[in-house]
């Protein structure tokens, strides 16, 4: 495979909007700011009027909920980009978020929905609240559509709320399917496409199934599941994962088959390694990381707190916990 292209950024800032854990006794560190309690409580939050509190009110605190989105800043030749990513489980937690951080959604020039399940993508409807009808772009990968659940045969079958291809676009979302990787922001962000699947441990979601023409098929590969990439002047290459569907050493070795970039400054993203269909593959996962030897490491979201918990151990130094407002500044 012949290497693309992706030119250096000067700087990347990554601000998580949604997350499954919120801490506001977390102080910053290098590279990371927090939105913790003294921040908040000196002006870092609105405040929100509380009975209890009738002469200060109260923070008016970032919500955590079990989905994702990032908002990615990218910075070139002195200028800033924004691009969001993905956009979390409900239609309001996303931009209360927003609201809450001072971040102006109007800034935002590119979507992209990591891939089809909904608690990547139902925070849509609350942007386009606060938006009202645009044409920002939205990029997906053609079976981001699917209609999908779970089935274990004799214990469990339930299927997932589907996106509506009608409902976006009435929005006035601009759809943009691309199986292949593609550019964003005049060549400094690279959208994978499909992750090629080459590590042996990393097979997919068991149990998970699509719709399809003859019915209800094994789709445990989930193709439409997509990362950014982001090439960091004099540092490497920064990968942001929504649920890590493709495996993250698949995709952290994908982006550096298709950029032919070999350092990573960062891993960020949900690792899908929560639940006991996964969690026998953590050990696997962590020495493969290893291998990769990201600086700065960021499992979030669906990574389950066993793989958290051992990545913080075989990485202290690169182990960044992920919480709702942090920002992440390489």
């Amino acid at each position: 495979m012949n290497a693309i292209e992706l030119e250096p950024v000067d700087g990347v800032r990554i601000t998580v909007l949604m997350d499954n854990v919120t801490d506001p006794l977390l102080v910053d560190q290098d590279a990371v700011a927090r939105m913790n309690w003294p921040k908040a409580i000196l002006g870092g939050l609105p405040t929100g009027q509380a009975r209890v509190s009738p002469e200060t009110g109260v923070p008016d605190a970032l919500i955590a909920e079990p989905g994702f989105s990032a908002l990615v800043r990218i910075e070139k030749a002195g200028r800033t980009r924004m691009l969001l990513f993905d956009t979390g489980v409900s239609p309001n937690g996303m931009v209360e978020n927003m609201r809450r951080l001072g971040i102006d959604p109007r800034e935002i020039e590119v979507i992209v929905l990591s891939h089809g399940h909904w608690d990547h993508v139902t925070g849509m409807e609350g942007l386009v609240r606060v938006l009202g009808r645009g044409s920002l772009p939205v990029m997906i990968h053609p079976e981001f559509w699917s209609r999908r659940r779970i089935s274990f045969p004799g214990l469990l079958t339930a299927e997932f709320p589907a996106t509506s291809r009608t409902a976006l676009q009435e929005m006035g979302f601009a759809i943009v399917e691309e199986r292949q990787p593609s550019f964003l922001l005049d060549g400094a962000v690279l959208i994978t496409g499909e992750v090629d699947r080459t590590m042996p441990f990393e097979t997919g979601f068991p149990g998970h199934e699509a719709l399809r023409d003859d019915g209800w098929q094994p789709d445990p590969l989930i193709l439409d599941d997509q990362a950014l990439v982001v090439n960091l002047r004099d540092r490497g290459l920064v990968v942001l994962s929504g649920c890590g569907h493709s495996g993250i050493v698949n995709t952290v070795r994908y982006a550096r088959r298709l950029t032919g970039q070999d350092n990573v400054a960062a891993i960020v993203g949900g690792f899908h390694l929560s639940g006991p269909g996964f969690e026998p593959r953590i050990g696997a996962t962590v020495e493969a990381l290893a291998d990769l030897s990201p600086s700065m490491l960021v499992p979030a979201h669906c990574t389950g707190w066993k793989a958290s918990y051992q990545m913080s151990a075989r990485f202290p130094d690169a182990f960044v916990m992920s919480t709702v407002g942090s920002t992440i500044t390489l």
